[in-house]
């Protein structure tokens, strides 16, 4: 039996969108510099720029990145620039990653004729790390590679979820077979590939956000992914307020986000990483929560199973455990 699950338009997320941020167009809205393993197993410094730009064109159901943008109708901050201005500030790193809440490869949010200034400012590190979706990945890729040879270019696209039907609701623009054929696309030309997956999106209870999730790290790997980035589905978009009033959408347990991770770390199939931003939501007993946060975060770095994390308050008191809701 197939499942059914609603389907929301534009119009209808954009409806109950909260105030965007406001932000200068010259500037990166943060910047910093993070350690990760990379592909080669090593503990690396990847500096991380959060790139001001226009807005996402698509309206992806859980997204709240467009907050951090400028409205699609105004030009684009000038790139190469906040690219500039932020390497000065920031220490030696091996890669970089430049993510502008939406496509690296839209041209209403990159220019073509900034790739060059931008290929100067990066080919001298390791690896450069951008976001695109599936349908924007064509031969502007091949060109930014070539121009940041001998650097390594990765695309991170948002798989999000391989259930297809659950997809088609994430109002993301994309099917199954439009990742594969951007999978094999970037892989096909020598082009790494990270992949974005959610940790119990909406319309999931915890079970099936945790076997989805696993599900979907299979089907990427499958596909010559070397790297999947869990995240856990936050709410703070409008809709997801919404949803979550419905009982549609809940956060997932952390403890999910521990079993998910060390599942995908014991794979063994390429990294898996789980996003540890603003983390401490789902943890909610304050006597292990930052020793739990603590392991996640080793664990990223080591793509190692670490020994469980033991809380004598959990074990006395379910109402104090840091699943608690």
């Amino acid at each position: 039996m197939v499942e059914s699950f609603p389907v929301y338009s534009n119009e209808q997320i954009l409806s109950v969108r909260p105030e965007r941020n406001q932000l200068a167009s010259d500037r990166p809205y943060a910047f910093l510099v993070e350690q990760e393993h990379s592909a080669h197993g090593q503990t690396v410094d990847v500096a991380t720029l959060f790139l001001t730009n226009a807005e996402c064109p698509f309206r992806c159901l859980m997204c709240d990145l467009w907050k951090n943008t400028l409205p699609r109708s105004e030009p684009p901050g000038e790139i190469p620039e906040q690219i500039r201005f932020a390497l000065f500030q920031l220490p030696p790193a091996n890669q970089i990653k430049l993510y502008n809440s939406g496509n690296f490869f839209d041209p209403k949010a990159i220019a073509f004729d900034h790739y060059e200034k931008i290929a100067a400012l990066v080919r001298d590190f390791d690896t450069v790390i951008v976001e695109n979706h599936p349908k924007l990945c064509g031969d502007s890729c091949l060109e930014f590679r070539d121009l940041i040879h001998p650097a390594q270019l990765e695309v991170a696209i948002g798989l999000e979820t391989c259930h297809p039907e659950l997809l088609a609701s994430l109002n993301k623009g994309m099917t199954l077979r439009d990742y594969e054929k951007a999978a094999r696309f970037l892989l096909s030309e020598g082009i790494s590939l990270r992949t974005f997956i959610l940790l119990k999106p909406p319309f999931l209870n915890e079970e099936e956000g945790i076997t989805w999730a696993l599900k979907s790290m299979e089907y990427a790997f499958d596909l010559g992914v070397n790297c999947c980035s869990l995240v856990p589905t936050r709410g703070g978009n409008g809709i997801m307020e919404q949803l979550h009033l419905q009982g549609k959408y809940s956060p997932p347990l952390g403890s999910s986000l521990e079993f998910v991770l060390e599942l995908g770390v014991s794979m063994h199939r390429g990294r898996v990483f789980m996003d540890t931003w603003d983390v401490e939501k789902f943890f909610h007993c304050a006597h292990c929560r930052q020793s739990r946060i603590d392991r996640l975060k080793q664990m990223n770095l080591q793509q190692t199973v670490l020994p469980a994390i033991e809380c004598e308050v959990c074990r006395q008191s379910p109402a104090h455990s840091a699943d608690a809701s």
